[in-house]
């Protein structure tokens, strides 16, 4: 019998989003959210939807009352489909489906076209979570992102990704670029003090597998950002972001189809940690444990030097962190330590096969395929007396 003939099909997409750094976003003499809006040329007034971090609300009441002076300043170009919508900020509207399908009821009940424009203004989790929804509907409806937290500034806003919780961490999303990012750094001055530092493990991240010149300012500056420092706090969120938006832009695989995820230095067990304290622990809090931990495991097989880890604990430590949290004591019934199932939760994520990425020396990296768990039993017990000796 003759064969059926096979078909190859390959298909190639641009993608193409604006990252812009502003002040006072919704002060209507700044023209950055109508020019951003209305930037394919399409010549129609849109429409959008905006929600809002709860929490965000709560520190800034009259924000709501300036995004709808702000439509009605450009009615000739926007409009808005509802009033300003207040969503759970943190953790909590990424940990319940419910959230996020309500969203996506929303937008269909107002009849969002894909033309139309949600706008989500929040930390990651709310990004995450609206990002999501917006997604789902019609396959994809135009989300512009106003981060507006130092790590949804530098990291988590400034990416393809849209995650929510369910049975795991980021266990249900969708890689769906957004239309733009927005960040206006004038919302991080009235950050809590958790959440101003919060980023700044994301920064030490990147820098320490990609920047060496980076690293080393993180580490001169490292006293500032507890001292809220506005002007080495902002440096350090556009370079930080620079620097995933270059990755994303130039490492190849911006989807993640391969098995190695750079960016997640430091994450299988920041993200175990979350989970283990009920997100208790935040996810910066988190990744500036699980950046030292691997660095002080790549020390011990000589991939960076002793006075390289030392520098990075002493950055860490005088960036603000604790560097220890007691869910790393936690073990099972055969008496393994629960974070040490991070590294099978990673690789269940990356597709069946263990990746883990390590620095090589400041300012490089790469990946291994395998984990000496007695030497990263060692790491953790080293973490520990570090945290301790302060």
């Amino acid at each position: 019998m003759e064969a059926a003939p096979t078909y190859h099909q390959q298909i190639s997409v641009s993608w193409a989003f604006p990252v812009l750094f502003t002040r006072h976003l919704f002060a209507p003499e700044n023209p950055v959210l109508r020019e951003t809006a209305s930037r394919l040329n399409e010549q129609r007034r849109h429409r959008a939807i905006v929600y809002v971090d709860s929490r965000i609300l709560e520190r800034d009441p009259s924000l709501s009352q300036r995004v709808e002076a702000y439509f009605a300043a450009h009615a000739d170009s926007l409009s808005l489909a509802a009033e300003v919508q207040s969503v759970p900020g943190g953790e909590a509207c990424k940990n319940d489906l419910r959230y996020a399908e309500s969203v996506m009821r929303q937008l269909l009940e107002l009849r969002m076209d894909r033309q139309s424009y949600v706008i989500a203004i929040g930390g990651g989790a709310v990004l995450d979570s609206i990002g999501f929804a917006a997604a789902l509907v019609h396959r994809g409806l135009r989300l512009i992102r106003v981060p507006t937290t130092v790590l949804g500034q530098n990291d988590a806003g400034v990416g393809v990704k849209n995650a929510v919780n369910y049975l795991g961490k980021n266990a249900l999303g969708t890689f769906a670029p957004p239309f733009a990012v927005l960040n206006d750094f004038e919302f991080l001055r009235s950050l809590p003090d958790r959440d101003w530092l919060s980023g700044v493990a994301e920064a030490f991240k990147v820098a320490i597998i990609r920047d060496r010149a980076f690293f080393d300012d993180l580490c001169q500056a490292a006293p500032r950002y507890p001292a809220r420092d506005f002007d080495a706090m902002t440096d350090l969120v556009a370079r930080c972001a620079s620097l995933h938006l270059d990755h994303i832009r130039t490492n190849g695989d911006p989807f993640e189809y391969g098995t190695a995820r750079p960016l997640d230095f430091g994450h299988w067990s920041a993200h175990k940690m979350e989970l283990l304290s009920n997100f208790a622990i935040s996810h910066g809090e988190a990744v500036a444990t699980g950046v030292l931990l691997d660095s002080i495991y790549a020390e011990s097989k000589g991939w960076i030097t002793a006075a390289e880890l030392d520098r990075i604990d002493t950055g860490l430590r005088q960036s603000g962190f604790a560097l220890w949290f007691d869910v790393l004591e936690l073990r099972d019934a055969d008496h393994l330590r629960l974070v040490f199932a991070g590294l099978r939760d990673f690789q269940e994520h990356l597709g069946g096969e263990l990746c883990v990425t390590f620095p090589r020396g400041i300012g490089a990296r790469f990946e291994a395929s395998e984990i000496d768990m007695e030497a990263m039993e060692a790491a953790l017990l080293e973490l520990k007396r570090r945290a301790r000796a302060v």
